[in-house]
């Protein structure tokens, strides 16, 4: 009998240096609802502005209690993603979240089809995603940005934020 699924496949020869990234915000007080929905407007906010590399963006909702929701991103190259990250005002919205998360946590997980994979979490109480099973390291030095974490010191550059400007 033959099968009644429509089985469909993508193909992603165009989009030899595509990039996905899955975010997230979690709410570790109650305080931090109110960090949570301001963040929300402003990712919202960014994202009708279409980022230059930005193929598609999509909510993601990964728990109720903890409040813990976020978003899935596809974007078309590193030096894209990069070049949004450092730009105003997404470096200072991390700038301002690095000193002080508000009551939540932040993480995020990056997939890259050239290869490799990153993630970091900031004020995430327990292990999360990667950190489950590949253990917790402290984001400093050749760990700290993105770029690096990536294996990609082609397209590395100064991270959106610096360690000097977080901890200086």
């Amino acid at each position: 009998m033959p099968t009644r699924v429509n089985r469909q496949t993508v193909d992603l020869s165009a989009y030899p240096d595509l990039l996905v990234l899955y975010l997230g915000m979690r709410v570790n007080h109650m305080y931090g609802i109110r960090t949570f929905f301001s963040f929300g407007r402003k990712i919202s906010q960014s994202v009708a502005g279409k980022p230059d590399g930005l193929l598609l963006h999509e909510p993601v909702y990964y728990s109720i209690f903890p409040m813990n929701m976020g978003m899935r991103q596809y974007w078309r190259d590193l030096p894209s993603l990069l070049a949004f990250a450092r730009s105003e005002p997404h470096r200072q919205w991390w700038l301002d979240f690095l000193k002080d998360s508000g009551g939540t946590g932040f993480w995020h997980e990056t997939y890259s089809v050239k290869g490799g994979m990153e993630a970091v979490y900031d004020d995430i109480p327990k292990p999360f995603g990667f950190g489950q099973f590949a253990g917790l390291q402290r984001a400093r030095g050749p760990m700290f940005g993105s770029a690096a974490r990536l294996g990609r010191a082609e397209s590395a550059g100064d991270p959106a934020v610096s360690e000097k400007e977080l901890y200086d």
